[in-house]
């Protein structure tokens, strides 16, 4: 997808991230948001990937469904967490048979879950940079890699962020896409400190329309997002007015996004929570237009 001239326009780029179902009805779900958020001509879509494997099959699944009946450039996410190296390799094997070619590489998170201190596998990858390293031995992939404007909650400080991510790009890296925030003027001066520490990938900013922001709250703080008091002001009075509340979320995310092209970024990760109707609504909000013509295996 080139870059896309929006009706003031701008130019911006996009893509999507869905995650795997686990059920029969979150399938329908997911396949249903598929096929209405296509039409945005996304540059790429990514499905997520659980720790340990959790969710090995039912994201080969997702990917092959999404390469065979889509039109949709796919990405997998993959992880080192918990595995041998010879262990990833066959995985990575897997989906290139499926006809995946880009990955993004993360370390991963402790099986055990949150507080859970991370033990490198000793026979795997110790980290996403060396992930990166390896997945380029074994072939020519796209490969995308996080970042964390807000620090990463395992993380000494800033710095050894950024560290990190120059490991990662210096192994291969095409782009790094970032945890969801809400402080541009924070992400500006995290990628000032990025380019000042000669990392020259794209930083694609993640997006996350806000859904429910009592559960986004919980979910942020594990991350290590912080959630800026504006937002509480703008959501006051609208828990029980659902229309309400989903207007108030695509202006967000769309002035967000507004407000970043004026900084001069043009590609946005949006993190769909594999629901259709407010990732639109922001898109429409940003004037950008969709196809005109609907490929017909998404909803199959």
């Amino acid at each position: 997808m080139a870059l896309k001239n929006d009706a003031r326009g701008r130019n911006i780029r996009v893509s999507f991230e869905f995650f795997p179902p686990k059920s029969e009805e979150m399938e329908g779900q997911l396949w249903h948001t598929v096929s209405e958020l296509q039409d945005w001509d996304p540059d790429f879509v990514s499905v997520t990937y659980g720790a340990g494997g959790t969710t090995r099959a039912p994201t080969l699944t997702a990917v092959t469904r999404f390469l065979s009946q889509t039109p949709l450039a796919t990405a997998s996410h993959l992880t080192c967490v918990g595995a041998t190296k010879e262990e990833t390799h066959q995985v990575v094997d897997t989906f290139r048979k499926a006809g995946v070619t880009h990955f993004v590489a993360l370390r991963g998170d402790a099986p055990g879950g949150a507080g859970v201190p991370y033990q490198p596998h000793p026979g795997g990858y110790a980290n996403a940079a060396e992930l990166v390293a390896g997945l380029k031995e074994i072939g020519d992939f796209e490969i995308s890699v996080s970042a964390y404007p807000e620090k990463h909650p395992e993380s000494r400080d800033t710095a050894a962020d950024i560290d990190m991510l120059k490991r990662k790009a210096d192994n291969g890296a095409d782009r790094a896409l970032t945890q969801f925030f809400f402080d541009n003027d924070n992400f500006e001066r995290y990628l000032e400190r990025v380019r000042g520490a000669g990392i020259s990938i794209p930083v694609v900013p993640g997006i996350m329309p806000i859904q429910n922001l009592t559960q986004l709250k919980r979910f942020a703080g594990a991350c290590g997002t912080v959630i800026p008091a504006f937002l509480d002001e703008r959501f006051t009075g609208f828990d029980d007015k659902p229309e309400e509340r989903a207007k108030v979320a695509a202006e967000v995310a769309a002035e967000q996004i507004e407000d970043l092209v004026r900084r001069g970024i043009h590609d946005f990760h949006l993190y769909t929570m594999n629901r259709a109707p407010l990732v639109s609504a922001v898109l429409d909000n940003l004037g950008l237009s969709r196809r005109q013509t609907k490929s017909a295996g998404a909803a199959a």
